[in-house]
């Protein structure tokens, strides 16, 4: 008995332990976020709300946070929308070639992103898409639709495809099966595919440094220019926000959807 509890606590220890090594970085810029300091240190020398007020006034973030919104908003809906047929046809068609087909879906997640950001650079420049929103949505679908495909995926892998077999059976066309049966299925899938899509897009650095420019930079290119000359808590301010935007997006997205379970399936 004594040594199943010597073991369990050991189990906590060291659980506590790794948890705390995980959460180190996001701990200390939490407390660097509300320094008095014009510059990055840790431990703080004061505390104040100032570097969070300098994040909103900020021109360059505000202009940043625009762009990734527009940038990841309409980049998820079109990850959805060519991301949900292809799912269907991988998980519901047999072909030949349907190897090849998913193979080429999931590609850009074996790829670096330095070597897709000069590819697109490469490709956009001539035509030209470079410093556009539309360069930017098209580079970043294709980092995205592979999670979604992979969520619905999963989640199909998990429906009954006996229930839309039943409703073809009983005059339903394809459109209505769609609509009342493999949608409400892949539902969980669906919703978290889209988050995941939103979040990548948002977050994209490297990528976006290829394609964006003066006219068109996203939230992570202009984060990237500020700390070239300035290196303040606002920084770490801006990464508290993103950090608590992330977390509560994917709590949100489980309690409601079942994220977890439809990862899992």
């Amino acid at each position: 008995m004594k040594a199943g509890l010597a073991a369990r606590i050991s189990w906590g220890l060291l659980l506590t332990v790794l948890y705390l090594f995980l959460l180190a970085p996001v701990i200390i810029v939490l407390v660097v976020s509300f320094d008095t300091s014009t510059f990055l240190r840790f431990p703080p020398e004061g505390f104040t709300l100032e570097p969070y007020r300098q994040v909103f006034a900020n021109p360059d973030f505000q202009e940043g946070i625009k762009v990734s919104a527009i940038t990841a908003a309409i980049t998820t809906a079109l990850a959805l929308a060519c991301g949900i047929p292809a799912a269907l046809a991988l998980s519901r068609l047999r072909f030949r070639g349907r190897g090849a087909v998913e193979a080429a879906f999931l590609s850009p997640l074996l790829v670096p992103n330095i070597v897709l950001g000069l590819a697109l650079l490469i490709l956009f420049a001539p035509i030209p898409l470079t410093d556009t929103y539309w360069g930017l949505i098209l580079a970043h679908l294709g980092i995205t639709i592979p999670y979604v495909v992979r969520t619905i995926s999963a989640a199909l892998a998990g429906a009954d495809p006996r229930a839309e077999e039943a409703a073809r059976t009983l005059g339903a066309g394809p459109f209505t099966v769609f609509r009342r049966i493999t949608l409400p299925a892949i539902r969980p899938g669906l919703f978290s595919g889209g988050i995941i899509a939103f979040l990548l897009s948002f977050d994209e650095t490297v990528i976006s440094l290829f394609v964006s420019g003066h006219n068109v930079r996203p939230l992570p290119v202009a984060v990237l220019q500020y700390v070239e000359y300035r290196s303040d808590p606002s920084i770490a301010a801006l990464s508290v926000c993103l950090v608590l935007l992330s977390v509560v997006a994917v709590v949100l997205v489980e309690r409601g959807l079942g994220l977890r379970q439809s990862l899992r399936s």
